[in-house]
């Protein structure tokens, strides 16, 4: 760990908005893209969005990467084994349009993409999706839809751990606690990954040619080492609750770079941290008033030649910020809701440039209740500063809660996002920035109808997006990716799922995406092409069956030939992984789990993104614990 980041963990000390995507507890997990059917509240920061609401499991050897696949409309980038990048795209909006929270606050600046392979999920109670343009509610970074890492509580006396072992001789560990202290509640949690991560894949070096012969090659300097820790701390003053966050990990791993180009002396070193203080003050008459500041730092060290020949690559990425919401509800029928908010982001590197940027953003929403709450309608507008660009973010939505369960919601409007500082300025790894970018605008709208019974729940949404200047990363040869701006393109897709629980030993969920991206207008090359990285097809299913004391799952994931360049010119092929496991959980407290899960069962043999090979099959052995004192 590097002083500079615990320094500024520590000197970080106003206070919070409450958890954006606040959710009412359910019996039957809903599929991933229903909507939660809670009566709308002023403190929901988007309460005509359409959310997921996914679920962690303890004893599954998975990360939040592998977590979020089973979103609709989600696709995970995946440059291959234990501990590597892994980023999120959201409805055909880029991954640096995508924004991460953990327990509300950023973890990286507006336009980064957040490499989600970094947080455990043994820190983590669930993940929320917010998918859809949400610009107008969380700023520029949320163009593309909002993932909130929901981190475990500090409740109670608490003991809890995990750990796993597999293939490629990869090593999880996590052990956390949570105490009462100093008049309040506190939770602590440390973590660490290895994985010497090579492998032996088969690769098809002449795709174009009939009967072409598979070719063994060896995956090498994949291997990833990482650890870090949470602390989390919840005091409640009369009306005010005062929530502390401090969060960081140290990591190192290779960088292997393609098939086609791999690099077998690339590595990257990094040490980050992101701390928050947050306070919420009820008020008299339903609403509140919230304030959040936080402070983030990532050192990131890059060694290569195709960086900087015998020498590292060193850079430091910091930001800061601070909001206040108000919310209020006004003669029982609107949910007014104000925000500020301010910061900024700084950026040393080799060149000396060291350029930095100011940030300002002000929100104003309304939602107003009809027929007892059963028809919510919002309304929302957004401006923002970001350096030298300036941007508006105006949202239209409507709730109906309809009998026998059905409901209905709607959304439409603009969501718009400067380039982001990283894109701008900052090396991420084989990522390059591009200082020429320009501002990405787009025009969003969403229908979703949902049903939802005690024991099943089915959900329908088409949505479409039209961009102008629209930012995506493209393979930039021989071994790299860079950000560029597609004068316009057009999205469009429809989202179906379902999830059945029939009895406590059995439960199953089915959800497929469809999405159609078209680029309208640029080079004649590149005109009604479909966008790189963009499946058209994808399909999840989980299976459960059995009681704790012995259970087993069965899961697909499924997707069709994606492009990697504008020209249609490269493409991976289309894949289906089948991943399965069985658990049992013999006692209750302490609650103790032992799972054995093996992935990608048919041994499939594929890449992802821009030519990275994804790991054969895998097996993975998991033993996971939970006590609490104050249980029998």
């Amino acid at each position: 760990m590097r002083w500079w980041w615990v320094a500024l963990i520590s000197g970080v000390v106003a206070a919070a908005e409450p958890a954006p995507l606040e959710l009412a507890p359910v019996d039957v997990p809903l599929p991933p893209a229903m909507p939660q059917s809670t009566p709308s509240s002023p403190l929901e920061r988007d309460p005509s969005g359409v959310v997921s609401v996914l679920p962690t499991r303890p004893g599954e050897a998975k990360d939040a990467a592998e977590l979020l696949s089973a979103s609709p409309g989600a696709v995970i980038q995946d440059t291959g084994g234990a501990g590597q990048r892994k980023t999120l795209s959201l409805r055909g909006a880029a991954p640096n349009a995508v924004l991460v929270l953990l327990d509300g606050v950023p973890l990286t600046g507006p336009g980064g993409s957040m490499d989600l392979s970094r947080i455990p999920t043994a820190a983590l109670e669930r993940l929320e999706v917010l998918r859809g343009g949400t610009a107008a509610r969380y700023g520029p970074g949320a163009m593309g839809g909002v993932v909130n890492l929901v981190t475990k509580a500090p409740e109670g006396s608490k003991l809890f751990g995990e750990t796993s072992y597999g293939s490629f001789s990869t090593t999880q560990l996590a052990l956390g606690a949570s105490a009462q202290l100093l008049g309040g509640e506190a939770l602590l949690l440390v973590h660490g990954l290895r994985s010497e991560g090579d492998y032996a894949f088969r690769y098809n070096a002449r795709p174009s040619l009939e009967h072409s012969e598979l070719v063994t090659l060896n995956r090498v300097n994949n291997q990833a080492l990482r650890g870090g820790g949470l602390l989390k701390y919840r005091s409640h003053l009369g009306a005010t609750t005062l929530d502390v966050l401090l969060e960081g990990s140290a990591e190192q791993r290779g960088l292997a770079g393609t098939v086609q180009n791999p690099t077998a002396t690339s590595s990257q070193r990094t040490s980050r941290g992101t701390g928050s203080v947050r306070a919420t003050h009820s008020l008299e008459g339903n609403g509140a008033i919230a304030a959040l500041a936080w402070g983030r730092a990532d050192e990131t060290m890059l060694f290569g030649t195709q960086f900087v020949a015998e020498q590292a690559y060193r850079q430091l990425e910091s930001g800061a910020g601070a909001e206040v919401v108000v919310t209020r509800l006004v003669a029982d029928r609107h949910g007014l809701t104000g925000l500020i908010s301010g910061g900024g982001e700084f950026l040393r590197e080799p060149t000396g440039k060291n350029p930095s940027w100011g940030r300002l953003g002000v929100m104003l929403a309304d939602e107003v209740l009809f027929f007892d709450a059963r028809l919510a309608v919002t309304g929302v507008v957004r401006f923002d500063l970001a350096g030298p660009f300036a941007v508006f973010s105006p949202k239209l939505g409507a709730t109906v809660q309809l009998p026998l369960g059905f409901e209905v919601r709607a959304n439409a409007g603009q969501a718009s996002r400067p380039p982001g500082f990283f894109e701008l300025y900052v090396l991420q790894g084989t990522l390059l920035p591009n200082p020429t970018l320009r501002p990405e605008r787009a025009l969003t709208a969403d229908l979703t109808v949902g049903w939802k019974h005690e024991r099943a729940a089915v959900g329908v949404t088409g949505f479409g997006s039209l961009y102008e200047d629209l930012i995506s990363y493209e393979y930039y040869p021989p071994m790299l990716a860079k950000p560029f701006n597609f004068s316009a393109a057009r999205v469009v897709g429809v989202e179906a799922e379902a999830s059945v629980k029939p009895s406590q030993w059995l439960e199953g969920s089915l959800s497929y995406t469809f999405m159609s991206t078209q680029n309208l207008k640029d080079d004649p090359r590149f005109y009604l092409k479909s966008l790189p990285n963009r499946p058209a097809h994808r399909v999840t299913a989980r299976l459960s069956i059995g009681a704790p004391l012995l259970r087993g799952h069965l899961e697909v994931f499924a997707q069709s030939t994606q492009f990697m360049n504008r020209t249609e010119t490269l493409s991976l092929p289309a894949r289906a992984f089948v991943n399965g496991g069985i658990a049992s959980t013999p006692w209750k407290n302490p609650a103790l789990t032992v799972s054995l899960d093996v992935k990608n069962l048919l041994d499939v043999q594929t890449q992802d993104i821009d030519g990275y090979p994804l790991p054969p099959r895998a097996a993975f052995v998991s033993l996971a614990f939970a006590w609490d004192a104050g249980k029998k």
